[in-house]
């Protein structure tokens, strides 16, 4: 089993080749390759490599996939005895990224 510990987006991700990750929206077109250079940790059959913070010999490949919006999130403000009530919607811009393989 192969897999690799990356940076993206401001946290941190569990990558396997051909799984796919979800975070933050990228300004990237769909199928198109990105990089990670982020990587903080890679497990091999037989090594383990552990950067320090990041590995410098390896790279992680993935394609864009999909674009979309994560679940709806309400949030309701309101003062007690004021008559103020306040409901706001949020979804979230997010990214799906295929990983190709750890390099």
């Amino acid at each position: 089993m192969e897999y690799a510990i990356i940076e993206a987006s401001g946290r941190q991700f569990w990558v396997e080749p051909k799984k796919f990750i979800e975070f933050n929206r990228l300004i990237l077109k769909i199928g198109s390759t990105i990089l990670i250079r982020r990587v903080l940790f890679v497990k091999q059959k037989t090594n383990t490599l552990i950067g320090q913070p990041y590995l410098s010999n390896v790279v992680v490949k993935g394609v864009v996939s999909k674009h979309f919006l994560g679940p709806k999130i309400l949030v309701f403000k309101m003062k007690p005895k004021k008559k103020y009530r306040k409901k706001i919607g949020h979804r979230q811009k997010l990214t799906r990224l295929l990983i190709n393989k750890i390099e």
